[in-house]
């Protein structure tokens, strides 16, 4: 489970990570970054799994999967990074560590890509 003081609740929040964010796709997912420039700490970060995943059951099954696999990584991330996975169609077959990878990956390509170590 993701602590909740990590977890993002507000849609404007969701917004503005969307928005104003650094975005990489990867096959089974897309990852939205933004540092925020809140006082707030510790990082946060926020699912959309839609209903093109599939069924109730696949999207939760979907969302515990990439729960578990960003809570490993919240050491990683800078105390003001906002994060939005979100899952595409094909997350429903892929595994818990292809997933895993895939965030990871996306992640990495964000701070590269942003000239900053995470």
């Amino acid at each position: 489970m993701l602590p909740a003081r990590n977890r993002m609740r507000r849609s404007r929040e969701f917004d503005a990570t969307v928005k104003d964010g650094m975005r990489i796709a990867q096959p089974d997912l897309v990852v939205h970054v933004r540092r925020g420039d809140d006082d707030e700490t510790g990082p946060r970060v926020g699912l959309i799994v839609a209903k093109s995943v599939g069924s109730a059951v696949d999207r939760h099954r979907v969302s515990r999967r990439l729960r578990h696999a960003v809570r490993g990584m919240l050491g990683d991330l800078h105390q003001q990074d906002r994060v939005v996975i979100r899952a595409l169609p094909s997350s429903r077959q892929a595994s818990s560590t292809r997933l895993e990878q895939e965030l990871r990956k996306g992640l990495r390509r964000v701070f590269e890509r942003a000239g900053s170590d995470g």
